[in-house]
Order: C-alpha cells, then structure tokens, then sequence
C-alpha cells in the first residue's frame, strides 16, 4: 500500500485512542473539546505503563527507556499538560502528508503478540528459522495471535501483511512485501512473545523500553549465547549486538531456552545482572521438538536425484557454513576416508555465511580434484527429510550449539550420527543413535565417521538405538513452551 492510500489519524482521533485504552468505561461520552483534559486526569500521578503507553499512542512511535524517564520527570516537574502537549507537539514524522497528520495507531487489549519480523521477511529455512515457523504454525492454529513486524526504522509493531503472515508461518515468499510503516500497533495488558532473535538497535532499545515499562507480559525463546562463549566463531559486530539482546530480555518475565546446555548459559548471564541491580527473567529449558518430518517417493527421488553423486553411500553435513559448524575439519575428515580407499560421496545442505569463504575455496578446490563431494544451499523439506533417509550417515561436529537441530532431525528419521561430545549435542544422543567424538580432532573425527559409515555392525546398531528413541512433535513442543510461558509463579 502506497503512503498516499495510508489512513491517517488526527491529534483528536490519537488522544481518544489513548484514552479508550486507558478508561474505556468513560472515553465514548466524552467530547472532543473535553478529550486532552480527560486524558490529563489520568496522569495526575506518571505510572510508568501509562506514560510508555501515551508516548507509544500520541507520538506513534515506541519510546526508549530515555524518553519514557524523561516524560515522568516531566509530569512530576511541570505536570501532565505541559509534558502531554509536548508529546502531541512531536508525533514521529515519517510518511507524513502535508496536512500534518500522522500514521494510526491501533492499541490490541488483552491479546498475544508474536514478534516474527525477521522470520516474515527472509528465505532461511535452518535453525531459528525453522524452530520459529514450526512452533507459530502449531499456534495459530488453535491461539489467537497477532503476528507482527517492525517499520524500516523499527520505531513501532504492525500486524503483518498476508503475505509476510504466509512467510512468517511457511517460508513461501521471502520477497513478501508489506504496507510502508503502516497502522502502530501497539500491546495494552497484553502478552508479548519474542520468538527469535532481535539484535537490531532501534529494536531491541523499543523491546527493552517495553518490557521494563509497558505492564504487558513478555516471554522470549532463547537460543544460545554462543556470540559471547564463542565470540571468535561470529562476525565482525555479532557479540555487540547480541548484547543488546540480552539487555532487552533482561527486563522480561520468562525466557524458555532450547535444551539444558543453552540454560546454563542463560543462567549465568543471569547471575551477572545482579551486579546491575537486576533479577533477570525467569529461566527453564524447553527441549526442542525432533520430529521425522514426511517425504513421498517422489520427494525422495529427487533428493537422491540432487545429494547422491554417482550411486556412492551419502554422507550429509545439514547447516550453514560459518567457522563454529567446524565444516573444514568435515572435509579434512572426508579427505583422510577417501585417501584410505573408502567410496562414499559427501553433501553439505546449508547456506553460505559470514566466515564461509575458506569453506568453500576448499570445497571447489576437492572437487577440481575429482572428488564426490558438494554443497547445496537451496533448502527445501524434500531435500532435507529425504537427504535424512538417503544417508548411511549424517555428521555435525559444531563447537557450539543452543540445540543442533540436525542431531535431532537424523536420529528421528533413524539415522546414524557423527556428532561432538559436549554441551546439547551430547544431550541430543543421551537416548543413543550417535557416535559422540572431539569436533576438534580431525583423525577422531575420521575414525568416527568412517565406523558409522562402512562398518555395517556400528551402523546396525546405531539405527536399532535410533529407532527405539522417544521422540517429540513440534506439536508437543508448542504446547509444552505455550504451557511453561504461561505457567502461574
């Protein structure tokens, strides 16, 4: 939708919003020469929720922690109508039309919000991405949710587009647009989830900004604090501004991680906000689904048709190519099986990443050579599952992981693993399937794979351990994080 068919709102129509919100018994019988008065009533003392919630509606923009401080200063100094006029006087103006107006805002009472926007927006199907669909998809299902995103400046929510909804929940339309900044939408008594991660400045200042003062709820997954355990794995900035993640969630009231390991972490970060006078959220692992996904035969013949090189068995690699996946050291690996005569083929399924370049000038470098390997960074369910079932072997030596999903993914379908001895990926194969080894010793690491692929005993037995697992739907899961979210204290 373009600017000029965008609906606009006046400082009446701004004022009666907030005061809906905030004395909905009353707000229909007041006038609109009486609407700024009425509002002021309602701010002789600044609660803090309420004077987020007047910044959020009459500016419509989402304040930082600065500016809702510096509005209850205000109050208390000046009183309500000096600092409530300021506001008005100051509406957030981008897109604006000559008449002055400014963006609707609409306030949502009494309802859950999930925060999606990177999700909604981008064609990644792996890690987050797919734990982020999966769980949203089993919601909706049976919750009545708000899906939202941010504006290009992240000054404010909006409810997604339908196409950006139809990304968000299926990965189907990575170029989904959306409506400008469109309508502010903005939580009142409501519950907040944070889904995935928010490392973008001006969103994650708003986010924080929102859970220390809003009243809403706010309950967030997390995923792992591998930017700050193992900094020297992520990209330039990464540590930085998974900071500023943590210091948004540090105000809400439940983080779920993703398996025990990732707890650990989270709960140490935990200890140290009392050196800041901070109690933290509260902390609990949530293990993570590790369903068999489906796939027909002709799902599974073009798999075979895109990961099998020359009818030679499969071994796969599922991730993206950054350092901390250790896909060097798989190539290493590979190389020393290939050089003690064993025929097999290797495929890596994953996109490229930051750190990826020596990656893949190694990769094109063994393929020159003639060996049977390749990376595929197109990533669809019938590669993935049907890649699973192809596999004599899948392998994932990471060196750190919130969960390793592809452990998960392989062990389910009944495939044999290759993966490290530590942290959620040793937790993943306690039920058994795997051959656990150091990530960082490669001759280990060849030992290891080469066992589960060639020796028919090993890899027997592995199944059988595999195939006896108790496994867990993305269905149980969603309900299980729905339940803990909103579990009484």
């Amino acid at each position: 939708m373009s600017d000029a068919k965008q609906p606009r709102q006046s400082r009446d129509d701004r004022l009666r919003v907030l005061l809906n919100a905030l004395a909905p018994e009353t707000s229909s019988s007041i006038a609109n020469s009486e609407l700024f008065a009425a509002v002021c009533r309602q701010y002789a003392e600044p609660a803090t929720d309420r004077v987020w919630l007047a910044l959020a509606v009459l500016r419509a923009d989402f304040p930082t922690r600065d500016q809702v401080i510096d509005m209850v200063r205000r109050i208390r100094l000046d009183g309500a109508e000096v600092a409530l006029r300021a506001a008005l006087r100051s509406p957030v103006r981008r897109g604006l039309l000559s008449s002055g107006s400014v963006r609707p805002v609409r306030v949502v009472t009494d309802v859950t919000v999930v925060d999606v926007h990177h999700t909604a927006r981008t064609g990644l199907a792996t890690g987050i991405q797919r734990v982020v669909r999966k769980t949203v998809d089993e919601w909706v299902k049976t919750k009545d949710l708000v899906l939202v995103g941010w504006g290009s400046t992240f000054g404010g929510l909006r409810e997604l587009s339908a196409a950006e909804r139809t990304n968000a929940l299926y990965g189907t339309d990575p170029h989904a647009g959306h409506a400008g900044i469109g309508e502010v939408t903005v939580p009142w008594k409501s519950t907040y989830i944070l889904p995935e991660l928010a490392i973008e400045p001006e969103r994650t200042l708003r986010i924080s900004a929102l859970a220390e003062f809003s009243g809403n709820t706010t309950f967030a997954i997390g995923f792992d604090c591998v930017p700050l355990t193992s900094a020297e794995t992520t990209g330039l900035g990464m540590g930085g501004a998974f900071a500023k993640n943590l210091a948004a969630i540090a105000r809400f009231d439940r983080v779920a991680t993703i398996s025990v390991a990732a707890a650990v972490e989270y709960r140490g970060w935990r200890r140290m906000l009392s050196g800041a006078g901070l109690s933290g959220p509260v902390i609990e692992p949530v293990f993570l689904a590790s369903d068999a996904g489906t796939v027909t035969d002709t799902e599974l013949a073009f798999a075979r048709s895109q990961l099998v090189i020359d009818d030679l068995p499969l071994l796969m690699c599922v991730g993206s190519h950054e350092p901390r996946k250790n896909h060097l050291a798989v190539l290493t690996a590979a190389e020393l099986l290939w050089r003690q005569g064993h025929k097999f083929c290797l495929s890596f399924v994953g996109g490229n990443s930051w750190g990826g370049l020596q990656f893949t000038t190694q990769l094109a470098q063994m393929k020159a050579l003639g060996r049977p390997v390749q990376s595929i960074s197109a990533i669809s369910d019938e590669i993935l599952w049907g890649g699973y079932r192809l596999a004599r072997a899948t392998v994932f030596p990471s060196l750190n992981e919130g969960f390793g999903l592809p452990v998960a993914e392989s062990l389910a379908v009944g495939t044999p693993v290759v993966t490290s001895n530590f942290g959620s990926m040793q937790e993943i194969c306690e039920q058994g399937g795997a051959i656990l080894v150091d990530p960082r010793d490669d001759h280990a690491l060849a030992e290891a794979v080469g066992s589960a692929m060639f020796d028919d005993t090993v890899n027997a037995d592995l199944r059988l351990e595999a195939a006896k697992r108790q496994n867990k739907g993305w269905d149980d899961y969603a309900t299980e994080l729905w339940n803990y979210f909103h579990k009484i204290s």
